[in-house]
């Protein structure tokens, strides 16, 4: 018996098995070691590439999908190839052609692990027809979570990619959106919308934590990326909050509540995608707000005000720099 490959057979069977159920099924644990580390060389290396170039990074999700896919079976088939490899004379060649080589031993556990059922090799009786069988049964357990795991993170997608939608919809800058909300005494009709945006994304954070790849899904658009839309909703959750004077602003409960999904979105991505920025950035233009005949508080309150904030929007510009794109004080082309 070699107990070298046999070891190493069973850490790298053992290393994958963990890190696939670690991935696809640990909501609250984010990616196994392996895949984490997988989509961060990925991400990177894709963005030295294409710096400049959004749909050659909107290859990234699938791309680190089907990495993450390809390198568990992969690494699967190598485990066992080495397991089977642990012993001499394990495996019989039901058609007499001779000795048994790597080549056969890699075939054998490829038709295996994948529940072909050839046959025309053979383990010896004993306990090799029994790891054979957990050889078939971890094939099934792949096979079943890889599938699960693909349609979950491609639905995230599309949920993420209408929540980015919906919000554009509203407005594609910060001030545009409080403008449109003011009637011209009062702000009507935002109530509605911000409850959606909540709902929507809490439906997001909880995907982040689910599916980690979510965040590798870069969208060509713009007007369709969660991290430029998320920056333009908490900025003029900002606006309102702090730049427009108490009385005239809607109500606490709507505003607080979509702040506080803002944050704990934040906090989320905070955990392994994004670092804060190294400065704030650029104030939001509280002077449009006052053009169009919005009451706002003073320049010099509301700058007091943002100076509290700077490490949340040091975060934002962060999440904004993450995703290749530029600070929404202006739409982004």
């Amino acid at each position: 018996m070699n107990s070298i490959y046999l070891t190493l057979g069973v850490i790298l069977l053992i290393g994958t098995i963990i890190d696939l159920l670690w991935t696809t099924l640990w909501v609250e644990g984010g990616a196994g070691p392996l895949t984490s580390r997988l989509m961060v060389w990925t991400w990177r290396s894709l963005r030295l590439i294409g710096t400049q170039n959004s749909r050659l990074l909107s290859l990234s999700g699938l791309l680190i999908l089907v990495l993450s896919l390809g390198g568990w079976v992969l690494l699967l088939w190598c485990g066992w190839t080495l397991i089977f490899a642990g012993a001499e004379n394990i495996l019989l060649d039901t058609l007499n052609r001779g000795p048994v080589s790597w080549t056969d031993r890699i075939y054998f556990v490829g038709y295996t692990v994948f529940t072909l059922g050839i046959g025309d090799f053979a383990p010896r009786e004993g306990i090799w027809q029994v790891i054979t069988i957990l050889a078939t049964g971890s094939g099934l357990l792949f096979v079943t979570l890889s599938v699960t795991y693909t349609l979950s993170v491609l639905d995230a997608v599309t949920q993420k990619r209408a929540f980015a939608t919906n919000i554009s919809g509203f407005g594609t800058q910060s001030e545009e959106i409080v403008r449109t909300a003011w009637n011209g005494e009062e702000f009507q009709g935002l109530d509605l919308p911000l409850n959606t945006f909540v709902t929507q994304l809490t439906i997001l954070t909880e995907n982040h934590k689910a599916y980690p790849v979510l965040h590798y899904f870069h969208s060509a658009q713009a007007d369709r990326s969660p991290a430029v839309e998320i920056t333009v909703l908490d900025e003029a959750l900002t606006l309102i909050r702090f730049g427009v004077p108490e009385e005239h602003q809607p109500s606490e409960i709507v505003v607080r509540s979509a702040r506080k999904s803002v944050e704990s979105y934040l906090e989320t991505l905070h955990k392994t995608f994004v670092d804060p920025a190294d400065s704030p950035p650029p104030s939001p233009d509280l002077g449009a707000l006052s053009e169009a005949g919005i009451p706002t508080v003073s320049n010099e309150e509301f700058e007091r005000s943002l100076d509290e904030l700077n490490m949340r929007r040091q975060t934002l510009l962060g999440l904004v720099e993450s995703d290749t794109r530029q600070w929404p004080t202006k739409r982004d082309t």
